[in-house]
Parts: C-alpha cells; structure tokens; sequence
C-alpha cells in the first residue's frame, strides 16, 4: 500500500478539522434548542400550576416528566420544536396571564379566551415580536393595555374584549401596521378614540363599544382606515357629530353606534359607504332631517335611528334600498308622509315608525311589499281610511295602528292576513262593523279596538277565534248582546266590552272562558241576573258589571272566587241580601255594590276580608240593623260608604279602622256618639248628615272616649279636676320636650365629633357614588328623601325596597341593602362593571356561573339585578318557605311560565295598565336571569327595556273616582293614571323577546318584537 501525499494528508487534516467543528456546531444548536425548548416548557409547567386548585383534566399532558411541550395540549411548535402557538378556550383558568413571555420568542398566537384570567396583560408581551394574533377576550383582565403592543410589527388580531381593562387605549396600536381586527369592547376603558388608529390602514375590524367612560369625538382619521368593514362604538359616550370623512369608507358593511351621545345631523356622505349593510344609529340626539343620500346604500338591510331627534319627513329615495329589511325610525318627531316607494321593498319585514308627527294616509302601495310582518304606525297623526289591499300581507303579523286619526270602516280584507296575531286600531274614529272574518284568523290573539266609533253587532263568528287572547271593545257604540259563542274561547284573559250599548244576558256560556282574568261589561244596558257560571272562573281578579240594568240576586257562587280582587256591581237593579259567601273572597281589595235594591243587614262575614284595603261601598241601597263588630277587623281599609241606607245603632264598631281616609255615613238611622279619633274629628258634617239620633261632631261632647263615657262633665269638681289634669299634662309635655330637645342637641354634637374622627382617618366624608345607567330626570337627595317605613313595598334577604316618588312625577323602586349585605358586597360600585373572585352578595342573588368558575362580572350584577326585581314583583324572598318544593323564585317563576299568577296578590288591585307594565317589567326580569351569562342583557339594555316599557294608560274609571271619595259620579272616560284621557293603546315592548302566539303581556312573550330593540347592532 502507497503513502499518501502531502496534499492528502493536508486534505484529510483539513477533512477531519472541518467534520469535528460541524458536530460539535450540530451539538451545540441541539443542546440550545432542547434549552430553549425546556425553558418554554418550565414556564408553562410552573404557570399552570401556579393556581391553589389542581388545574383542569384537560391538562394531563402538561407534565415535567416530558420535557418537551409540543406534545402538550393546546400547544403548537415549530420544525425547530419551539412554541407557535397557545390557544386555550373556554377552559376555567383562575390565574394571570403566564409570567417571561418575552422567552418565547417563536409564539405567534396567543389565544386564552373565555378562561377567567385574572390580572393583568405584562409589558413584556410586546417583545414576542413574531404574534400575530393576541386573543384574551372574555375574562376578568385588569388594569390597561401596554402600550409595548404598539411594537408587534406582524399582529394581525388584537382581541381583548369583555374583560376589565381600564386606563385609555394606547395611541402606539396605531404603530400596529398589520393590524386587521381591534376587539376591546365591554370594558372600563376611558379617554378619547385615538386619532393614530386611523394609520392602520389594514385595519377591518374596530370595535370599542360597551365602555361607558369613552368621551370625546370620533376622530375625522378613522375615514383613512380604508379596508374597515365594521365599525362599533355603541354604549359609549362619544359625542359629536358623526365625521363626514366615514363616508371615505368603501368597504364598511356594519356602522354601529347606538346608545351614545351623537348630535347634528347624519352626514349625506354615509351614502358613499356603498357595502354597508348594518346602519346602527338609534338612541342618541340626532338632528336635521334623514339625508336622501341613504337611498343610495344598496345593500342595506337594517335602517335603526330610533329615539333620535330627527326631523322633517321620510325620504323617498329610501325606497332605492331594495334590500332593506328592518326599518325602524319610531320615537322621533319625523313628519310628512309615508313614502309610496316602500312598496317596491320586497324583502321588507318590519316597517315602525310609531310615536312621530307622521300625517297623510296609509299608501295601498305597501301591499306590494309581500314579505312585511310587522306595520306599527301607532301615535302618529294618520288619516284617512285603512287600505284594503293590505289584505294581501299574508306573512303580517303585528298590525298597529292606534292613537292617529284614522277613519272609515276596518276592511273585511284583513282577514286575509293569516298569519295576523296582533291588531291595535284603538284610539282612531273608525265606524261600522266589525267584520267577521276577523274572527277566523285562527293565530290572532289581540284584537283592541278601544274609543273608536265602532256599530253594529259582536259577530257570533268570534267563537272560532280559539287563539284570542285579549279582546278590548270598549267606548264604542256596540249594539246587540253578547254571542253565546263567546265561551268557546278557552284561550280569553282579558274581556273589555265597556262603554258601549249591549243589552241582554250575559250569556252563561261565559263560564268556558276558563282562563279570564279580567271582565269589564260596564256601562252598557244589559239586563237580568248575573249567571252562576261566572264562578266557574277560577283565575278572575276583576269582574266589573256596574251601570247596567242587571237584577235578581248576588249569586252567592261568587264565593268561589277565591282570586277575586275587584267585584264592582254598582248602579244595576240587584236585590235580595249581600251573600255572605263573599267572605269567602279571601284576595277582595275592592267590593262596590253600591246603587242597587239590596236588603237586609251587612254579613258578618265581610270583616273576615282582610286584604279588603282599597274600598268597600254599600251605598244607596236599602240595608237595615247595627253595623256588624267583626267589621272593625278590616284594619286596612281605606274607604267606606254606607251611606244612604237604613242601617241603625252606634258607629262603634268604626272605632278601630285606622286605616280609614274616607268614610261616609249619612242619611241612615245611626245614633249615640261618635268615635274619638283623629277621622271622626275631622270628618265633613256632610258625611254624617241624616242620622237623627246621632249626636253632632260639632259638640265635643259628642265624642266617645277610650274610657266609653260620653257627654258633658256632670260636677263643678270634675271640672276643676280635668283642668288640673290638663296643667299637668302640658306642664309634662313642656318637660319632655325639653328633654328631647337637649338630647338631641347632645347626639349631634357626638355624631360630629365621631365624624370629625372619622374624616381625620380617611381624609373625608365618603360621599354619594350614584352611577345612572341613563339620563335621569331626579337627584339622589330625591331618592334619599323617600326612604321611609311609610314607602316600604317589600322586604329581602338582604334589603328593603322603597317606592319613591320623585318630583317630576316618576316613580321609582329603591333598593336599600341592610349594612351586613354591603358589608358582603364590599368592592361593587354603582355602575355594574366591575367585577371580583369573591363572593359578593347574599345567598339568593348569586349567579349560577359562580358555581362552576367563580367568576362575578358585569352579568353576574345583571342576574343579581333580576332576582331583586323578581323578589318586589312577586313579594318573595329569593329563597321562600312559601314557594312549593323548596324552589328558588327564579325556578318558580319559570315553572309558572312568568304567568300573572306570579305576581304579588297586594299588587293584582293596581289598574289593569300598570299590571300590564309588571308583566313586561316581569319578563326583562326572567331576561336578566338568563341561566347563560353571555344571554342575559347589560345594565344599560336593561334600562334601556324597561324605559321603553310603555303602558295601555287606562284604568277603571270607578276605582279611580272611587279613590277619590266620590262614588256616585258616573265617569265614562277612560283615564290614566294621571286622570287625563287615555291617550294611547298599549305600546309594545321593543323585542325583548322573539316573536310569539301570545300577545298578553305576560312574561313568556313581552308582546310582539320590534326591531328596535336596546342592543341591537355591534358593540
């Protein structure tokens, strides 16, 4: 074998020099990457644990036995085995945000969302340069957004919404040149918009709505983010008006701004955004008039500008919208008239402008737009007759109409609308008949025609109608009797027939009607006796017959009637004695019988009523003997007339009705002395008047005393005696007074003194923190004022609620936490947005979520918010000992399907109108208890529902007259509950609930949606 040359040898050397350095390279870089790698997985090994609890099974893999973290769950690496991608959702966490993420330097998305991350987002994320997506939304993040973010030259996605974050969004995220979507609503954060986004020229996504502490104008520089396709910044308090320079926008497809503080007018070049789709601009203070330019937005499907200020008439360019669906302009003060060219809308649903100065007539063009569903033209100043070719809607469903000025008879077309469930026409001059066909619509369930000039009869027809639910005729000129077929409408709650000029029986088919709860046939001419089978209806709370021609007996069945809260039989022609059965009606608040024939005495049995509170009157009849004692028994009875009668003996028994504000005694056959108490001293000698043998109250004399002596002192002694025991007593007074007076200069000196420590501890006084969720229309001091035992309406575990009546009119429920719940709710402060891993509350009005992730946010509050509602409407306490099976009152009132049943039988006496505003105040309730956090409202929705609650504003004209003393009044007006004519029908909730076959007002349908509903639209 050969040498090698010396150029081999140097080959070889070389050879081997060169091998050894490339393996020992290849060796360092492994051993770098595995460090690398093993720093990555320490990091998330120690976060993961970092939490008291074990962390979730779904972290088995993370263990420090396997070092390397790319076989973990929801980790993703590189070739190189370094860490891309983090993406845990929906996962209960519990801890902060993993500590050294600037180690990991290959990450490229970084997704926690849903997880109740606490803490807040380290500075050092800013130096994972490589992320392009950041997605921390729904936890409880703190504090502000780092400002390091503005050096993430690749972010894509920024999304860290729903979370707590405070402080101002940083003017260095417009440095973020990638940047397509910014996701930071539902938070605390504040300041003003920056005018820096507006560099982002990718930017697609912008939506900032749900923080309440954005102020400020939106920048004329967000028209330069030229690829933004939503915009979202409703719920805030921007104001301004809305930048001209959004018109710049080509590719915008949602613009959602509701529910800030907008004024001036909408801009004409929003008719440049040529994609949009979505045009959110409701609840704020728009002004001018609705641009024309909008006819130019093709593709627009949702027009809102509701509750604006907006002016001037319709355009009709907005019937170039050809892909319009929903448009809802109602609450403003709009004028002119309905255009012609919405009939060429043939994806049109919903069309509401209710509550505007709308005039003209209903154009017979609409017919044309096949698909509509819903016409609410309600409160406007429409004329001239209903088109019959609206007969061609068949998909309608809701047709409102009422308070306009419409006239002509209602077209036997309609019942062509198959598909109707409501129809509102009341408050109109509407003549003629009602047409049959109506009664064959087999979904209607409302049917109001209340204060029109309606004729004619009630077509037998209206038996088919099973699904009818309310039917209010009344203050029409009705003739005929009532059909016998009107029992077959199983379905039937509510029954007005008042006002008009029915005769005949009440037919005793009526009985079938086994679901009513309210019967008004008042004010009409019907005659003979009352049918037994009205106590058949178990649920009736209102039976209302008066000034009829009625007679026979009281039928003693009426003692069934165990939910009966109102029974008005006055001015009809009845005889015979009062049953004594009526004191079986254990719910009576309300018992008028006043102006008939009735005889004999006054049963015994009446004073064992004891919710009988508003009224009795048994006036003007012909009642004979003593008044019964146990009538003393009805301690919260407000007003009593027995006047005009025979009744005789002493008017002792009256002694102990404290309650008593009104009570009238007159022309009846009473004698002996009076009562000595506060009603008997001031009461009208008119009240008294016609009683031969009782002595006058003009004489003090006259006044029975607590001892039951009577009458004059009989000796000069006893005279001298009781002006001695009068010295006394003054002389006593003075002392007491004195003493009072001297203590309680004493206790405020304390007071100020323990105040005085207090403030040198804490700096100053803690002051009201009074957080409105909208513009209110009352101070504090207001409310303040009206905590008192005299305005207690119910009583919680862990409050007591307080009716106030504030200065403008408003009344508002207040309520007060006992000191050991705000002790508990340490950390909340008014406006509903925080949020803490403590429990914060009193058992009962915790969210079920805190069960599974204790996590209390914004809804939790919500939920809690609820069950206070829940507990004023229904009188229970969350968890009540009365409530069958130990249920908690959001389970029972949901096993009661939120029915009227629910309610608290001391409110069922309120009028019908505010029972109506209970039952959708009941149902935003059952909304804010939602199981689902992320279903339930925000505050601010809340307010808003409950503010658009509007209700029917007619009450019994006889209660209302006999509140105020004056039973013999014959009042046909409807009236409010201010006392002024009904002006309205009842106004529709704004879609707090999807569509539905019950139109009853109660809570498992708040009526029929309308678009406009209080978080409709992006934030």
């Amino acid at each position: 074998m050969s040498t090698p040359s010396s150029r081999q040898q140097s080959f070889f050397f070389y050879f081997n020099l060169s091998s050894s350095f490339f393996i020992s390279f290849l060796s360092f870089f492994t051993q770098t990457t595995f460090a690398a790698q093993n720093n990555e997985a320490s990091i998330l090994f120690s976060w993961i644990h970092s939490s008291p609890s074990q962390p979730h099974f779904s972290f088995s893999s993370w263990n420090n036995i396997d070092p390397n973290p790319c076989n973990w769950t929801y980790i993703t690496c590189s070739p190189q085995g370094f860490v891309t991608s983090i993406s845990i959702q929906s996962v209960p966490l519990e801890i902060p945000l993993p500590p050294n993420l600037s180690s990991f330097h290959s990450l490229q998305r970084f997704i926690i969302y849903d997880a109740n991350l606490t803490g807040s987002i380290p500075v050092d994320i800013g130096y994972c340069t490589q992320l392009t997506t950041i997605s921390l939304g729904s936890n409880s993040l703190v504090g502000s957004i780092p400002s390091s973010i503005g050096k993430l030259q690749h972010l894509e996605e920024l999304i860290l919404s729903s979370n707590q974050l405070t402080g101002k969004i940083p003017v260095e995220l417009g440095n973020c040149k990638s940047l397509k979507t910014l996701e930071i609503f539902d938070n605390l954060l504040g300041g003003a918009i920056p005018a820096e986004l507006g560099k982002l020229s990718s930017l697609e996504v912008l939506r900032a709505g749900g923080n309440k502490d954005i102020v400020g104008k939106i920048p004329d520089e967000l028209g330069d983010c030229s690829n933004l396709t939503v915009l979202g910044l409703a719920d805030t308090r921007v104001s301004g008006s809305l930048p001209a320079s959004l018109g710049k926008l080509s590719k915008l497809q949602t613009l959602s701004i509701y529910t800030t503080m907008l004024s001036g007018e909408i801009p004409p070049e929003i008719g440049n955004c040529s994609e949009l789709v979505s045009l959110y601009l409701y609840e704020n203070s728009l002004s001018g008039s609705i641009p024309p330019e909008i006819g130019k937005l093709k593709k627009l499907e949702q027009l809102f500008l509701w509750q604006n200020s907006l002016v001037g008439s319709i355009p009709e360019e907005i019937g170039n919208c050809s892909n319009l669906i929903n448009i809802d302009l109602s609450l403003n003060s709009l004028s002119g008239t309905i255009p012609l060219s919405l009939g060429g809308l043939l994806e049109l649903q919903e069309f509401m402008i209710s509550n505007n100065n709308v005039s003209g007539s209903i154009p017979s063009s609409l017919s044309n737009a096949s698909n509509l569903q819903q016409l609410q033209f309600d409160t406007n100043q429409i004329s001239g007759l209903i088109p019959p070719e609206l007969g061609k809607l068949s998909k309608l469903t809701v047709f409102f109409a009422w308070q306009n000025q419409l006239e002509g008879s209602i077209p036997p077309s309609l019942s062509s609308c198959t598909n109707l469930q409501a129809l509102d026409l009341s408050h109109n001059s509407l003549t003629g008949s009602i047409p049959a066909g109506l009664f064959q619509l087999r979904n209607l369930t409302k049917f109001l025609l209340i204060s029109n000039d309606i004729s004619g009869s009630i077509p037998p027809e209206i038996g088919n109608c099973s699904s009818l639910v309310r039917l209010r005729l009344g203050n029409n000129r009705i003739t005929g009797v009532i059909p016998r077929e009107i029992g077959r409408l199983k379905s039937l709650n509510f029954l007005d027939l008042s006002s008009n000029r029915l005769s005949g029986p009440v037919p005793y088919e009526i009985g079938g009607c086994t679901e009513l709860q309210m019967i008004d046939l008042s004010n009409n001419i019907l005659q003979g006796p009352l049918p037994n089978s009205l106590s058949s209806l178990s649920d009736l709370q209102v039976l209302d017959v008066s000034t009829n021609q009625f007679d026979g007996q009281i039928p003693a069945s009426l003692g069934r009637l165990v939910s009966l809260n109102k029974l008005i039989l006055s001015r009809n022609s009845l005889s015979g004695s009062i049953p004594s059965a009526l004191g079986l009606c254990s719910s009576l608040q309300l018992l008028d019988l006043s102006s008939n024939q009735l005889t004999g005495g006054i049963p015994l049995e009446l004073g064992r009523i004891e919710a009988l509170e508003i009224a009795l009157n048994l006036s003007c009849n012909g009642l004979t003997g003593p008044i019964p004692p146990q009538i003393s028994a009805l301690s919260k009875l407000s007003i009593l007339d027995l006047s005009h009668n025979k009744l005789e003996g002493e008017l002792a028994p009256l002694a102990g009705l404290a309650n008593l504000v009104s009570l009238n005694v007159s022309f009846n056959n009473f004698a002996g002395y009076l009562p000595d108490n506060k009603l008997f001293r001031q009461l009208p000698p008119a009240d008294l008047d016609g009683n031969a043998g009782l002595c006058p109250a003009s004489r003090d004399s006259c006044f029975l005393g607590s001892d039951g002596r009577g009458g004059l002192p009989r000796t000069e002694n006893e005279v001298r005696r009781s002006r001695r025991l009068k010295l006394a007593i003054a002389l006593l007074i003075t002392l007491t007074v004195a003493m009072v007076i001297m203590g309680t200069i004493a206790m405020i000196r304390a007071r100020k003194a323990l105040r005085d420590d207090d403030d040198s501890e804490l700096g100053d006084s803690w002051p009201w923190q009074f957080t409105p969720f909208q513009k209110l229309n009352f101070s504090v001091e207001q409310v303040l004022k009206c905590l008192v035992d005299a305005n207690v309406i119910g009583k919680g575990c862990s409050g007591v609620v307080y009716r106030a009546d504030m200065d403008n009119g408003e009344v508002i429920a207040v309520k007060k936490l006992w000191p050991t719940t705000m002790a508990a709710s340490d950390g909340y402060d008014g406006d509903f947005a925080r949020s803490s891993n403590t429990v914060a509350g009193s058992y009962g009005y915790i969210a079920p979520e805190y069960g599974y992730m204790m996590k209390i946010t914004e809804k939790s509050d919500v939920y809690s918010y609820g069950v206070v509602v829940l507990e004023v409407l229904t009188g229970k306490q969350p968890i009540d000992p009365t409530i069958p099976d130990g249920l908690h009152v959001v389970d029972w009132v949901r096993q009661k399907r939120g029915g009227i049943e629910v309610l608290d039988p001391s409110l069922l006496s309120r009028p019908e109108s505010e029972i109506d505003e209970m039952m959708q105040a009941l149902g935003v309730a059952l909304l804010c208890v939602n199981s689902s956090p992320d279903e339930r409202p925000t505050m601010k929705d809340v307010a808003a529902m409950l503010k658009e609650i509007k209700h029917e504003r007619e009450e019994y004209a006889k209660v209302d007259v006999l509140l105020k003393g004056s039973p013999a009044v014959d009042t046909k007006e409807n009236k409010n509950s201010s006392g002024v004519p009904a002006t309205s029908s009842s106004q529709p909730a704004r879609q707090m609930y999807p569509k539905s076959n019950n139109s009853s007002f109660s809570a498992s349908s708040l009526l029929y949606s309308s678009s406009s509903t209080p978080g409709v639209g992006l934030k």
